[in-house]
């Protein structure tokens, strides 16, 4: 089938190389213009678009889809479908109408939880054990069309934004191609309509929520870590300069010490939270230094049991 495609990250990007291996061809693909990147601040391509170039995919990158002469180039293509996958625009009506069976959305998550931009991360805040993707039929709403195919998939314990978004890159992969067979062999897609019940959003993080707030519970500062790694970072301070946190897990119990009170025990570098128990920093790093274990980061600062992160 001739498959127009509209992505930009690498989520989206392995689903790309999975249609083009499965032999669809593509006309056009989409992307987010290229963005500065880097010390140099050079304008780099997005993983979706160097994909489409190793193939010879021709690219259209707007700025917006909302005007006649912005959707030209995209509405000249003659289109079987089109498949969406954290492109980052909008899809007004006139594109979403325009493919033959109209556009596939894959999404990062059980619909209708988590609906919107930030699934992944949103489910490991909120302590979910289960998340998924769902092959979507995209109508006007925000993530809101009926559900072509759900494939759950286990959230660890230890589980960072970082794995959980390359196992659902995988997962959303082999589930738009899988979607695209049945297309071409029956001419349709049976979709279900999303419950009314159960709905949550997952809105654009903001850097500012990943900043370590020491009054929370030491669970929920831990999910706090996995959920903004690899980006931005969760981080605190200390003597003005910030300190990234990588990895953690709760410590023991705390009892009398302030939140975000600094802790030098055996088992390495802990700090005191909000509901009377510890966080092991596991694995920190100062600003513009390198990635190290909170035990290395603490050797050496024979002053810092007693201080506080934060302040």
């Amino acid at each position: 089938m001739r498959v127009v495609f509209a992505g930009t990250p690498e989520f989206a990007a392995r689903a790309l190389e999975a249609i083009l291996a499965a032999g669809h061809a593509v006309p056009l693909v989409l992307t987010q213009p290229d963005r500065a990147a880097g010390r140099g601040q050079h304008l780099t391509p997005g993983p979706v678009k160097r994909v489409a170039a190793s193939h010879g995919v021709p690219v259209y990158q707007p700025e917006r889809l909302r005007s006649p002469e912005q959707r030209a180039p995209l509405l000249a293509v003659a289109a079987d479908v089109m498949v969406v996958a954290a492109y980052g625009l909008i899809l007004p009506l006139p594109v979403l109408d325009h493919p033959r069976h109209g556009c596939l959305n894959i999404h990062a998550s059980l619909l209708p939880r988590w609906r919107g931009a930030a699934p992944i991360q949103r489910a490991i805040l909120a302590g979910d054990t289960e998340t998924g993707i769902c092959v979507m039929r995209m109508d006007a709403g925000l993530d809101t069309g009926p559900v072509v195919s759900r494939h759950p998939v286990a959230i660890g314990g230890e589980d960072t934004a970082g794995v959980v978004h390359d196992r659902l890159a995988a997962v959303g992969a082999a589930a738009i191609v899988e979607a695209l067979a049945v297309l071409e062999q029956d001419g349709r897609l049976v979709a279900t309509p999303q419950s009314e019940e159960g709905i949550t959003h997952a809105p654009k993080l903001d850097k500012e929520e990943a900043r370590i707030v020491w009054t929370r519970g030491a669970e929920e500062l831990a999910r706090q870590v996995r959920a903004f790694n690899p980006a931005p970072g969760a981080f605190t301070s200390i003597d003005g300069a910030v300190l990234k946190v990588w990895r953690a897990h709760p410590g023991a119990a705390a009892p009398g010490a302030s939140p975000g009170q600094i802790l030098m025990r055996e088992s390495g570098l802990q700090a005191a939270c909000g509901d009377g128990e510890s966080i092991a920093l596991d694995e920190v790093q100062p600003a513009g230094g390198r990635r190290m274990t909170g035990a290395v980061y603490a050797n050496g600062r024979p002053d810092f049991a007693g201080r506080r992160f934060g302040t």
